[in-house]
């Protein structure tokens, strides 16, 4: 096979033939799509895990997604994989103990406060404002908005991909392209209405797929910043697209 553009009929024989070698070939041509989404995920699990273990479940996952594909419901496999490979590292993340849980416990009620203000005064929570319904100070809330900053954005992708990852309806293909640009738009729409610096670091983190701490050289400001900057802005973008992913409007 000499390029992606040829896994849907490699694809084709592999599921007539059952030819195990010819799987291991598709598997081996598609690790780029692999590499891609554990790296675009890493912040997630760099300080805690490893990224050949992540990798492995995302192979799995291909491999799940080669024997499951049908290009009759009118998605591309790249794209079809892709989906699978995120929503099963998601699940790997979500069932690790790398976080304390008095972290997991503050993202939770931080993001029910978040939604809580965002929903009764329909903008956005000032940090004070947040600090003051939790009963914290200011200082102790950005702190804590740093630690938990990889379980926000876990708890952001779930939303993203977990309701979001199952194969288009048969009769239906090009619907599922159209959901899947209305999505982007929703999603493109909110980011806009970030500040600056949380639109800035919300598309070199998702778009650019950088690092923390590279995110923090490219801004001038430290990682722990950072941290609390992108933790902020995910729980805006939360607020804002939930209701959406729910079946509401945003």
């Amino acid at each position: 096979m000499e390029n992606i553009s040829n896994n849907a009929e490699q694809i084709a024989i592999y599921q007539q033939s059952g030819e195990i070698a010819l799987r291991n070939e598709i598997v081996l041509n598609n690790m780029g799509l692999v590499r891609s989404c554990a790296m675009s995920m890493r912040n997630m699990y760099i300080r805690h895990g490893d990224t050949d273990d992540v990798i492995n479940e995302g192979v799995l996952a291909l491999m799940d997604a080669i024997e499951s594909f049908d290009p009759a419901k009118g998605a591309k496999f790249e794209t079809y994989a892709s989906l699978k490979i995120r929503g099963a590292i998601i699940d790997f993340l979500r069932k690790q103990d790398w976080i304390p849980r008095n972290v997991r416990k503050f993202a939770r009620t931080l993001d029910k406060a978040n939604s809580l203000l965002y929903n009764l005064n329909g903008r956005v929570p000032t940090t004070a404002e947040l600090a003051e319904h939790l009963g914290i100070d200011e200082d102790k809330l950005l702190k804590q908005m740093a630690e938990c900053s990889c379980t926000i954005t876990l708890s952001f992708e779930e939303l993203l991909y977990e309701d979001n990852i199952d194969e288009p309806a048969v009769d239906a293909p090009s619907d599922s392209g159209l959901l899947r640009e209305e999505m982007s738009r929703e999603i493109a729409n909110a980011i806009d209405e970030l500040k600056d610096k949380e639109r800035q670091v919300i598309t070199l983190y998702y778009y650019k797929n950088m690092k923390y701490s590279d995110i923090a050289k490219a801004l001038g400001v430290s990682e722990s910043r950072v941290c609390q900057i992108h933790t902020k802005a995910v729980l805006l973008l939360k607020a804002k697209l939930e209701p959406y992913f729910k079946g509401g409007t945003v």
